[in-house]
């Protein structure tokens, strides 16, 4: 008998402060070598949304088709390019008028529907859960790109790393998307450098 193939993990990144900019992140190592589509299957766009929605655990999230994989990565795409656009001076007028069509499009769908339960929870459904979160992420790009918070979204300063966050600082100098990931990596890199070539800390 043929053993049945282990089912798939998916681990997504997220805490960049925005719903958009989590989403950005899954083309992982964007601009660097060693580039990774993370979603490369409907289940791996279902499972994104199940860890970074909006839905209760239980939420059953149906599997998408193809063309909503497709459509998925064209409003990532879109998103990319928007805030590129705006925070490199350009402003939100300088984006291509089909990347802002894809994303009114996109945006004009209906959202997560929050809803207090009898348990006093409160929780949101959708008729079509992967489609009311494209619309939040949408949504929350052009929010993004039209406000002040935009002064705030930074580049990791890791080398190996390419994600996007806002900073929420209150000094507005943070430098990396997580002080347990590249911040760590990077404080022992310095050490083990001081240590080579004998600099004073």
């Amino acid at each position: 008998m043929t053993a049945s193939p282990a089912p798939q993990t998916f681990r997504f990144r997220s805490g960049s402060g925005r719903i958009s900019l989590d989403f950005m992140r899954t083309l992982r190592l964007r601009g660097l070598d060693g580039v990774t589509e993370e979603l490369d299957t409907p289940e791996a766009l279902t499972a994104w949304v199940v860890q970074l929605g909006p839905y209760a655990e239980d939420t059953v999230v149906p599997v998408p088709s193809r063309a909503v994989l497709r459509q998925a990565r064209e409003v990532r795409e879109a998103v990319h390019t928007l805030l590129t656009t705006a925070r490199d001076g350009g402003g939100p007028a300088g984006c291509p008028a089909e990347v802002r069509t894809l994303l009114n499009r996109a945006a004009s769908a209906a959202p997560p529907v929050p809803v207090l339960d009898d348990h006093g929870r409160l929780v949101h459904t959708a008729a079509d859960p992967v489609g009311a979160v494209l619309s939040d992420i949408a949504r929350d790009a052009l929010t993004l790109a039209t406000s002040p918070a935009l002064e705030r979204v930074r580049a990791c300063a890791g080398p190996a790393c390419a994600a996007w966050f806002l900073d929420t600082s209150r000094p507005g100098n943070r430098r990396w998307c997580s002080m347990d990931a590249c911040g760590n990596k990077a404080k022992k890199t310095t050490w083990r450098t001081k240590q080579v070539t004998g600099t004073r800390a």
